[in-house]
Formats: structure tokens, C-alpha cells, sequence
């Protein structure tokens, strides 16, 4: 049975899709790693990013998202109305199959 992983990084983009595409094709960029949703969010400038897959596989592809998102967000010209601490902001590991915290 394969330990299988939610993982929901917030990022601190949510007006630019450029960005957030170049994030998303970092995720997708390993294999085994399913994206199951990408929620923008103009207002708060925050995006919300689902994505599924092998323990291993979704923690490689969550570090690829937040290498990205360091290297394309501008935190000192960031405005929205969340409250935010870097260009990502959670990073939250939830189990799904045959995995425990």
C-alpha cells in the first residue's frame, strides 16, 4: 500500500498568474504528484494549491513550489488583506493513506 499525502502550500501571489503557473509547473514537474487545485485570490493576493501523491514525491514537489515561490515573489511589494509571512506562507502535510503524523 502506497503512504499517500495531501500537501496545501499557501503562496503569496494571487493576482499574477505567470507566477503561480510557474509554480504549478514546478509541482507538476515530478512524477507521481497529481494537482488537484489551484484557488487565486485576488483580494488577499494569496493563492491555495492542492496537491496529492507518494510521501516522498509530494515533499519533493513541495520544496520545488517553495523554491519557486522564493525566487518569483517580491515580499517587500507585497499588498493583500491576509496577513502573510514570506512568499510561502503554510506548508501543510495532511495524511491520507497508510501514513501517520
Amino acid at each position: 500500500m502506497k503512504k499517500i499525502v495531501e500537501c496545501v502550500p499557501n503562496f503569496s501571489e494571487g493576482r499574477d498568474k505567470k507566477v503561480i503557473d510557474e509554480i504549478q509547473k514546478a509541482i507538476e514537474s515530478v512524477d507521481g504528484v497529481e494537482l488537484k487545485d489551484v484557488d487565486m485570490g485576488a483580494d488577499t493576493n494569496r493563492t491555495v494549491v492542492t496537491f496529492f501523491g507518494d510521501s516522498e514525491k509530494v515533499a519533493e514537489a513541495a520544496f520545488k513550489a517553495i523554491e519557486k515561490a522564493a525566487e518569483l515573489i517580491d515580499m517587500s511589494k507585497h499588498k493583500g488583506s491576509h496577513p502573510r509571512m514570506g512568499a510561502t506562507d503554510v506548508c501543510p502535510f495532511i495524511p491520507v493513506n497508510d501514513v501517520t503524523m
